[in-house]
């Protein structure tokens, strides 16, 4: 069996493997949104497969809408070539439950996918659809790094600068490309639109906002294009805030070995040149959620039908908070550098190891103590969630590898935040310094047992590692002068650890995890 709309019409297949079908007339919606396009959104990636089309499926099939999703690769057809076209825009999600049963549903709200290619016949469709009056929405999977317009020191990254330089007609930069679309409706009639980031960053929001508005201002000021344009992006375009949370690792081998027994056939996972991992299934874990800005300039889906929560922006922030800074990141986030140190492949696997649970157990409690209630969701219920459901779960084959990747542009609103609340008691804490330290001592690259460990990407990974350059295991040197700059770091950590106490507990805490093979396991032996 294949997944495609041939493969759709053998329903004794699809009911004999429990695999539930779209209850909507596809091809009326299809032709229902082709004509007169209501979302666009940009990341066709697993996250977008496994809970925001499956967000719409559900008001398809009860009937709430009668339009589907179309979706846009921002940077080429590799996505689109590999996984869409083949299997005519549908996916086959498999949610994996913690008892290691599979849920298995065709999804088939995406009803066209296109790439952001200027000059091409998908750029033109682009164009299009941002004509379209009915057009109400854009959202966006693209990763927090789909957003950036400068680098550190302020400069402009190199692709958007030679966009300012060009003007819009054939953007290359993400950023670029989506002001030229904006610039497409302006000169449609100033149609009012809703650009909504549902990546996992903070006030995401207001990083799309800033996007857009300072390519635009570039060109502005160039004399390319007209000051209106930025009265438009002000007052007719909305930039909601949202925090979203789900768990959709790349396809495992365990529900590929499933499918196929099966029946499926086409079942390769792909990797795209960007580090993606795709295939024809997505594999994601049940909990999800989904928290929403209500503010929108054109209408918007019923998604409360389908269990989003919308409110305002200050829960939005709060529930933001509360998962970033206490309740998920930071656990996650210390998991993975004790667990690469440890030689852990699984995160679930982690938490078997009853020290480690411990240390991110304590982790969450201290948080706990600063967090704010958002009320729409317990702070408390989430996190036992994550403890005792989320991370457990074997069906997930999530690494802590995978999740160590970026950690110096993680440790900032995961901890700084927390560390901030406690002010002047935060050299008083015990767990959190422990978590810190962790990560300096992950940047050796060296593991407990004392051999060489891949580093997982990260962009300021070769300014920390020569900040640490000579420091070995068992060597007696100066740890605060080795940790001083990246403690000290407002860019890493949003504000000096140092005059709080905090960065003294890390310091102590680095020295007892370096001291030699063997040494992290008997530090978190000593310490939870």
């Amino acid at each position: 069996m294949q997944l495609n709309a041939t493969g759709l019409q053998d329903k004794k297949f699809w009911a004999g493997h429990k695999i539930a079908l779209p209850l909507f007339d596809r091809q009326a919606v299809i032709a229902k949104t082709t004509a007169a396009p209501r979302w666009l959104h940009f990341g066709p990636g697993n996250i977008f497969r496994a809970f925001i089309a499956v967000l719409q499926q559900k008001l398809l099939d009860t009937g709430a809408v009668d339009y589907g999703i179309i979706t846009a690769a921002p940077n080429s057809r590799e996505i689109i070539d590999a996984v869409y076209a083949p299997h005519a825009n549908l996916s086959l999600v498999v949610t994996m439950q913690v008892d290691g049963s599979m849920e298995k549903k065709v999804v088939g709200s995406v009803t066209e996918a296109v790439a952001c290619v200027p000059g091409s016949q998908d750029w033109e469709r682009l164009q299009a659809i941002l004509r379209a009056p009915t057009l109400q929405l854009l959202t966006f999977t693209i990763t927090e790094k789909g957003y950036a317009v400068q680098n550190a020191d302020g400069s402009f990254l190199p692709a958007v600068a030679a966009d300012i330089t060009d003007g819009p007609a054939a953007p290359a930069s993400f950023p670029g490309k989506l002001t030229a679309l904006l610039w497409t409706r302006f000169q449609a009639g100033q149609l009012p639109l809703t650009l909504l980031s549902l990546d996992n960053c903070a006030h995401n929001g207001d990083v799309l906002k800033k996007a857009v508005q300072t390519v635009a201002a570039a060109w502005v000021q160039g004399g390319m294009l007209p000051r209106e344009f930025l009265t438009y992006l002000d007052q007719q375009v909305t930039y909601p805030w949202s925090m979203i949370d789900k768990i959709t690792p790349r396809p495992a081998p365990s529900v590929q070995a499933a499918l196929r027994q099966d029946g499926f056939t086409d079942l390769d996972v792909v990797s795209s040149k960007r580090g993606g991992y795709y295939a024809a299934f997505v594999n994601a874990e049940a909990t999800q959620y989904l928290v929403v800005e209500d503010h929108f300039a054109n209408g918007r889906p019923p998604l409360e039908q389908a269990g989003v929560i919308f409110t305002d922006r200050e829960t939005v922030r709060k529930v933001e908070q509360m998962k970033v800074s206490t309740c998920l990141n930071p656990l996650h986030t210390t998991l993975a550098v004790y667990g690469c140190l440890l030689g852990y492949k699984l995160i679930a696997d982690e938490m078997r190891d009853a020290e480690l649970v411990k240390l991110i157990r304590g982790v969450g409690r201290e948080g706990m103590q600063v967090v704010v209630n958002p009320d729409v969701l317990s702070p408390q219920d989430f996190l036992e969630e994550c403890l005792t459901k989320r991370f457990p779960n074997p069906a997930i084959p999530d690494t802590p590898q995978r999740i160590a990747c970026d950690t110096s542009q993680k440790v900032g609103p995961r901890f700084g935040g927390t560390i901030k609340a406690f002010g002047a008691k935060a050299g008083e804490l015990h767990y959190l310094p422990l978590a810190v330290a962790g990560w300096c001592r992950y940047l050796l690259g060296v593991d407990d047992a004392g051999q060489a460990m891949e580093l997982s990407p990260d962009p300021l990974l070769p300014e920390l590692t020569a900040q640490l350059k000579g420091v070995t295991l068992g060597s007696r040197v100066d740890v605060h002068t080795q940790l001083q700059k990246i403690l000290s770091s407002e860019r890493i950590f949003g504000s000096n650890l140092y005059p709080s106490g905090f960065a003294a507990q890390v310091e102590k805490y680095f020295a007892t995890l370096m001291a030699g093979p063997g040494a992290v396991r008997r530090t978190l032996q000593q310490e939870v």
